[in-house]
């Protein structure tokens, strides 16, 4: 496992909002994500197939980090890699499906922890399956302002000079610091426990804050 020194510290420095600035969580993860080989694979491929608005969301960047604050395998828990993208002219499964077959055709060993979505075409399954409405978004970036928790809200993808974009609106502090944080911009409460439950489990190191503060 690549070498990240004094990992307690680390969590405890990057974790609280006071003891250091988002510049500083920033560069330790632009520091991080490099080492990961399957990682730079991802982004580097869904910049080569050029898709609109393309990004690596949430677990496959947080509970990598996770894993290695508390030096577990870099896979360890990681139940899918989140690949989103939006294209709004055309939004039908067909046309979502047909890029889906082409990211897993280009990774893969991946293919089976990859999850390909078109955000521009959310709201128009998300109510079936979920049982609640969900807004037409605007772009990519606007899916993360909606997810349980904003712990999970983060993305990175590769500029077309190979550097590292990334993206949190709600902050790196939980992420560093293996906090659950619910976000309340969507009524989100029972998939945000069925997450929780689950990372616990995976992660005893995380910190789980209720639903509500007298939960």
């Amino acid at each position: 496992m690549t070498d990240f020194p004094s990992r307690p510290e680390l969590r405890l420095r990057l974790g609280d909002p006071c003891t250091a600035c988002e510049q500083d969580r920033l560069a330790e993860l632009e520091r991080i994500l490099p080492a990961v080989p399957h990682i730079m694979d991802i982004l580097a491929t869904i910049r080569d197939l050029q898709l609109p608005d393309a990004w690596l969301v949430s677990g496959g960047i947080y509970q990598t980090v996770w894993n290695i604050l508390t030096e577990r395998p870099h896979l360890h828990g990681i139940k899918d890699f989140d690949v989103i993208y939006f294209d709004g002219s055309d939004l039908s499964y067909e046309a979502e499906d047909k890029v889906i077959r082409k990211v897993n055709a280009a990774l893969p060993e991946l293919a089976s922890l990859l999850e390909v979505r078109n955000q521009a075409r959310v709201h128009l399954w998300y109510e079936k399956r979920f049982g609640r409405p969900y807004r037409p978004l605007d772009c990519a970036m606007d899916a993360l302002t909606t997810y349980a928790a904003r712990t999970h809200a983060i993305a990175a993808r590769l500029g077309v000079d190979g550097n590292l974009i990334l993206h949190a609106p709600f902050g790196l502090a939980n992420m560093f610091g293996m906090r659950l944080v619910p976000n309340y911009t969507q009524d989100n409460r029972e998939t945000y426990a069925e997450k929780a439950k689950r990372m616990k489990a995976l992660w005893p190191e995380l910190t789980v804050i209720p639903w509500h503060a007298n939960e």
